[in-house]
C-alpha cells in the first residue's frame, strides 16, 4: 500500500504541501488507499489551499498535469498568495500542533484508540498520528 508523504515534510519551508500533492498524484494513478478518498480536498487539504489562496480543483489539475512539488508551489504563489516568512512560521506552528489541546483533541483520541495507539504517549498531534498510522513513527 502506498501512502502520501509525511505531513511534516517541508516544501520551500511549508509543512503539509507535499502530502497534499502526494495524495493528488496517488489518487490520479489509482494508488491512493480508498479510505483517503472521502477527504480529498477537505480538512487539512482545504486548510492548505486556503492558506495559499488557490482552489483545490485548480491545484489538483496542475499537479495531475505533471508539476512537481516545487513547481506546484510556485504556481500557487503566482495564482494565489505567497505567504511571508512570518506567515509560514505561524502556519507550520499551527498545523504541526493540531490535535494537541484543541478542537481536534477528541478526534485524535478516538483515532488513537481505533488504531491501538492508546498507550502511545509520543502521539500528541494529528501529524504524529498520521506518521504512526502510516508506519513512519
Amino acid at each position: 500500500m502506498k501512502y502520501p508523504p509525511s505531513p511534516q515534510l517541508l516544501t520551500d519551508g511549508i509543512v503539509y504541501f507535499a502530502r497534499l500533492t502526494g495524495k493528488i498524484r496517488l489518487h490520479a494513478t489509482g494508488e491512493l488507499p480508498p479510505d483517503f478518498h472521502a477527504n480529498l480536498g477537505k480538512r487539512f487539504d482545504r486548510r492548505c489551499v486556503d492558506f495559499l489562496g488557490v482552489s483545490y480543483e485548480a491545484l489538483r489539475e496542475k499537479v495531475a498535469g505533471g508539476l512537481d512539488d516545487a513547481q506546484a508551489l510556485e504556481w500557487c504563489f503566482a495564482h494565489g498568495t505567497k505567504p511571508t516568512a512570518g506567515q509560514i512560521e505561524v502556519w507550520n506552528g499551527f498545523m504541526t500542533k493540531c490535535g494537541w489541546n484543541d478542537e481536534l483533541s477528541e478526534i485524535l483520541a478516538r483515532r488513537k484508540k481505533e488504531s491501538g495507539f492508546e498507550s502511545r504517549d509520543d502521539i500528541q498531534t494529528m501529524f504524529q498520528y498520521l506518521d504512526a498510522d502510516e508506519g513512519r513513527l
